[in-house]
């Protein structure tokens, strides 16, 4: 089952002398409980492509189908609901709200949207988390591994068609990094979840299903055995 498409995907910044081809007719897809990371160096234009994705930049040409919805043939409002339905993040800076324990953290996607968790929807996901008994604890009172953990467990709450992670490592050492690439891994098993992660480091991307890599705009599918070509 086809999650997501992007077809012809361009972006461009500036004009004239200034203009810059952040990316240049991207095309890719995606299957439901697939694993993907993309990788590239900064300013390669692996940001840009998450962000096109996540609908929190607008592309200058192309299509990009999320569930077989066109994300930007949606009115903004409309493009707004079905990005907080179908669409989790999972970011470098963690972005918890400092005042809301773990639990209630993990449960803020749902209440935004006027819901409450399943029975056991929580407790589940804690235990996958290993973070059971830090469930009352706030943000502050975490290890930064342990709040990526939590960043994680909000990206899942919603049961989201697509999960898009920006460097979920990036501020975390390299045993953290490897238990949060774990975290994933079991996640896009557990639940099908289809998860696209971008990074710098391709040493994070040997449990992923597939990767891709991005250089100056342009998308080179490396395939499933990418690991080979990497090294």
């Amino acid at each position: 089952m086809e999650i997501l498409k992007v077809r012809n995907l361009c972006k461009t910044y500036g004009t004239g002398e200034a203009k810059t081809e952040a990316l240049k007719n991207v095309s890719f897809s995606m299957e439901k409980g697939e694993f993907a990371a993309v990788i590239g160096e900064s300013g390669s234009g692996k940001s840009t492509l998450l962000n096109c994705i996540g609908a929190l930049d607008t592309p200058t040409s192309g299509t990009i189908r999320v569930d077989g919805q066109d994300l930007f043939g949606m009115k903004e409002e409309e493009r707004t609901i079905f990005r907080r339905r179908n669409i989790g993040f999972i970011f470098q800076s963690f972005q918890l709200v400092a005042e809301l324990n773990v639990e209630q953290n993990i449960s803020f996607p749902l209440l935004l949207d006027y819901r409450k968790p399943e029975p056991g929807v929580i407790d589940e996901i804690l235990d996958l988390l290993g973070l059971t008994s830090r469930r009352r604890h706030l943000p502050g009172q975490l290890s930064g591994g342990q709040q990526q953990r939590v960043a994680i467990g909000r990206a899942l709450v919603t049961r989201p068609k697509l999960i898009l992670a920006d460097e979920p490592t990036g501020n975390l050492d390299s045993r953290n990094s490897q238990d949060v690439i774990d975290l994933l891994t079991q996640a896009s098993r557990r639940y099908r979840q289809t998860i696209l992660m971008i990074t710098h480091n391709p040493g994070l991307t040997a449990s992923v299903d597939r990767v891709m890599r991005v250089s100056d705009g342009i998308l080179t599918d490396l395939g499933g055995n990418a690991n080979e070509k990497l090294s």
